[in-house]
């Protein structure tokens, strides 16, 4: 049964690019899954899951911090899927076809934090691939204002635990492996060098 519009209360955003804007380091038959399928279904089961409970109505990021503190179990479900659509519309921004390097204050604080751009991609990239199973890789910026990379399994998300994201890659096998089949490392080095948003990474760490 189709879900009843005016009931949803979570839209599915639109891509900010085009599917095969991302090509050659992630196809359109990539995003056409990855976002039309996967993406897409969160948000569906999402709506379905929060009609009717008090969680109907509320922002999509005010569900994932109010439903990782509820013990209900009813409410894993709900985080699971409200946590899966916002990191993939986090995703999706994190990334451009004009990726390049750093500049501004974000470059500033990659340096501060990191030595350099390249030990930064170096520490991300190690953390991106040793994330056992499915899950995340971040550019968190912590309360004194320094900047870390944490990893989160599943549909785990730093908004949940009061951090404060700036960038993520999401090495769930289906965000690459129609491309990279399980060639992980080569997906997060393309990543890093081609796809990174500094410029939303900046917005975020303002």
């Amino acid at each position: 049964m189709p879900l009843d519009k005016a009931k949803a209360t979570i839209a599915l955003p639109k891509l900010p690019y085009a599917e095969d804007a991302l090509a050659p380091v992630i196809s359109a038959n990539t995003i056409s899954f990855h976002y039309g399928k996967h993406h897409a279904t969160y948000v569906k089961t999402l709506n379905e899951l929060i009609a009717g409970t008090p969680y109907e109505g509320k922002s999509l990021e005010e569900i994932v911090v109010a439903s990782a503190k509820d013990k209900d179990a009813a409410a894993k479900k709900i985080f699971n899927n409200a946590a899966q659509a916002w990191n993939h519309d986090f995703y999706w921004h994190s990334m451009t076809p004009k990726g390049g390097a750093p500049a501004g204050k974000i470059k500033d604080a990659i340096a501060k934090s990191f030595g350099d751009l390249a030990a930064f991609k170096k520490q991300f990239g190690q953390a991106a691939v040793g994330q056992f199973g499915s899950g995340w890789a971040w550019l968190v910026k912590g309360k004194d204002g320094a900047l870390t990379i944490e990893t989160t399994s599943n549909a785990d998300t730093p908004i949940a635990h009061g951090g404060t994201p700036l960038l993520v890659a999401d090495v769930w096998e289906h965000a690459y492996y129609l491309d990279y089949q399980n060639r992980r490392p080569d997906h997060v080095t393309a990543w890093l060098d081609k796809l990174v948003n500094w410029s939303f990474a900046e917005k975020n760490l303002n």
